[in-house]
């Protein structure tokens, strides 16, 4: 039951999410200003994801971690390099929020997932989310402040550093704590219980940063005909830009890891969690800099439907 329901609600709880946030987004304006409760939030469904990453599949990965190198190479580089182009045609709002989608760390929720489900090597998957999730409290601030220069924005480096430590690292490494002090078998049975609950909080991200975008939308009208026309233009741009990086980055951790002389497992571990990005603090992020959520959501909705394309074909020629 637990697997049914995390693999087909998920999607239309975002899309009720939006609707009800850029519906309701004046009466949700006190909780999305609120950073205590929104960065709460964010710790919680951190420490409940965090509980399912098993040390030992990190231990098998350093058997052999070239792979597991070139998957975080081209998440925490690859992918914000591909992003850069898209300031020339972007709006600034959406291309901060389609760089805060680029430089977040790999996904702790689906990248061991997908990678199972398509005959790959898992622990390069876990190693890569547990790296990413680590790095990015150097690797965002500083992408974006070297990014989004061209957007216009200043942003707090040092600010961004102590709030991802805070709300990424600390709930991993408190996490791991857990599991040594007796709640391993228990996170191991309740695997999918605790990422169903997660999710929850992803939507209660997602509501509240429809509400921020529907702001956003507000100040494009009040900015007249052609601030608003360009902002609806930049959406589909958003997609084709998002799906783009997705499986350009996709494509070119199979290739080099396949030049590398990796094997199958390998190629399809580090092509997956080299791609993937998370929701949760790239929502996180996004709001607290002003940046428009549309990309980072349009991102992972993109990359769950392409991956579980992908990982069907890639299973089905392993069978």
């Amino acid at each position: 039951m637990w697997r049914k329901l995390a693999r087909h609600w998920f999607f239309g709880s975002i899309a009720i999410c939006l609707v009800v946030g850029f519906a309701a987004a004046e009466d949700l304006r006190p909780l999305r200003e609120n950073a205590l409760f929104r960065d709460s939030v964010v710790f919680i469904v951190m420490v409940l994801m965090g509980l399912s990453l098993h040390p030992a599949a990190i231990r098998n990965s350093f058997r052999r971690p070239l792979p597991s190198l070139v998957a975080i190479l081209v998440n925490i580089a690859g992918i914000p390099l591909l992003a850069i182009p898209m300031s020339m045609v972007l709006p600034s709002e959406m291309y901060g929020g389609l760089v805060v989608a680029a430089l977040v760390p790999c996904t702790l929720a689906s990248a061991s997932v997908w990678t199972r489900k398509a005959g790959g090597d898992d622990s390069i998957a876990i190693l890569t989310t547990v790296v990413t999730n680590l790095a990015c409290v150097v690797v965002v601030p500083i992408g974006m402040s070297l990014l989004v220069r061209h957007a216009g924005v200043e942003v707090s480096a040092l600010a961004q550093m102590k709030k991802l430590a805070l709300i990424v690292v600390l709930p991993i490494v408190l996490a791991q704590l857990l599991r040594l002090a007796g709640a391993a078998n228990w996170a191991d049975r309740n695997k999918l219980k605790l990422s169903f609950t997660a999710q929850f909080g992803i939507l209660i991200m997602v509501l509240l940063g429809a509400a921020a975008g529907a702001d956003s939308m507000g100040s494009e009208r009040a900015g007249g005909v052609s601030a608003a026309t360009s902002f609806w233009i930049s959406i589909p741009m958003v997609v084709i830009a998002a799906s783009g990086i997705h499986l350009a980055a996709l494509v070119a951790g199979v290739a080099i890891t396949r030049l590398l002389g990796g094997d199958r497992g390998e190629q399809i571990a580090v092509g997956i969690s080299g791609s993937q990005k998370t929701l949760m603090v790239g929502l996180q992020i996004a709001i607290d800099a002003g940046f428009s959520v549309l990309p980072m959501i349009i991102y992972h909705i993109a990359q769950l439907i392409l991956d579980t394309i992908i990982a069907d074909r890639w299973r089905s020629k392993n069978q």
